[in-house]
C-alpha cells in the first residue's frame, strides 16, 4: 500500500512538472523584478520604471482624457476593451495593473528571473529575455503601441530619454 501511495505521489509530481514545462515561460511581474533591479550597480531600472508613464498606462484608461479618447474610438470602457489594453495594459489577469512593465518589453520572466541565469547574460536570453540590439530595435519595438497613438507624434530620442535603463558599465 505504501508503495502505490509514493509511486502516485512521485507521478503526480512529475506529471504536474510536465505540464508547467509544457507551458513555456510565464510572466512573473515587476514586483519579481524588483528584487535585483532596484539598486544603483544594477542601474536602478525598476525605480526608473515607476517614475515613468509606462507605469502609470493602465491607471490612466480611468482619466477624463481616456474617457474622451475612448468615445471618440467607439469604445465604451477603455479599462476593459482590448484596443486599449493592447498598449496600456498588455499583461493580462492580476498583471494589467502594472501597465507597461518590464515584461512587456522584455518578455516572460519564469524562466530567466533566477539569479543564476540573470548573472550570465547569454544564459538570460536563451532563457527568454528579451534585449534589443541597438536603438533601431527598441524604436521598433516601441513604436508597436506609439506609432500616431492617438494622433500624437512619437518622439523616440526625447521619450527613450525619459526610460533608458541600461545597467552600468563595471
Amino acid at each position: 500500500m505504501k508503495k502505490g501511495i509514493i509511486f502516485a505521489i512521485i507521478l503526480a509530481v512529475g506529471v504536474f512538472a510536465a505540464l508547467a514545462l509544457a507551458q513555456g515561460p510565464t510572466y512573473v511581474g515587476g514586483q519579481k523584478c524588483q528584487i535585483c533591479h532596484k539598486t544603483e550597480k544594477q542601474g536602478q531600472q525598476y525605480p526608473i520604471w515607476e517614475k515613468t508613464n509606462h507605469a502609470k498606462s493602465f491607471a490612466a484608461l480611468s482619466s477624463p482624457g481616456a474617457a474622451a479618447n475612448a468615445t471618440a474610438l467607439g469604445v465604451k470602457d477603455p479599462t476593459t476593451d482590448p484596443k486599449c489594453l493592447k498598449c496600456h495594459a498588455p499583461l493580462a489577469g492580476d498583471l494589467k495593473a502594472e501597465g507597461v512593465s518590464c515584461e512587456v518589453c522584455h518578455g516572460p520572466g519564469s524562466a530567466y528571473k533566477s539569479l543564476n541565469v540573470m548573472k550570465n547574460k547569454d544564459e538570460a536570453v536563451k532563457a527568454g529575455l528579451i534585449l534589443c540590439a541597438n536603438p533601431d530595435a527598441i524604436k521598433a519595438k516601441c513604436l508597436t503601441c506609439h506609432q500616431d497613438a492617438h494622433g500624437k507624434a512619437f518622439d523616440f530620442a526625447a521619450q527613450w530619454a525619459k526610460i533608458k535603463h541600461d545597467i552600468p558599465a563595471k
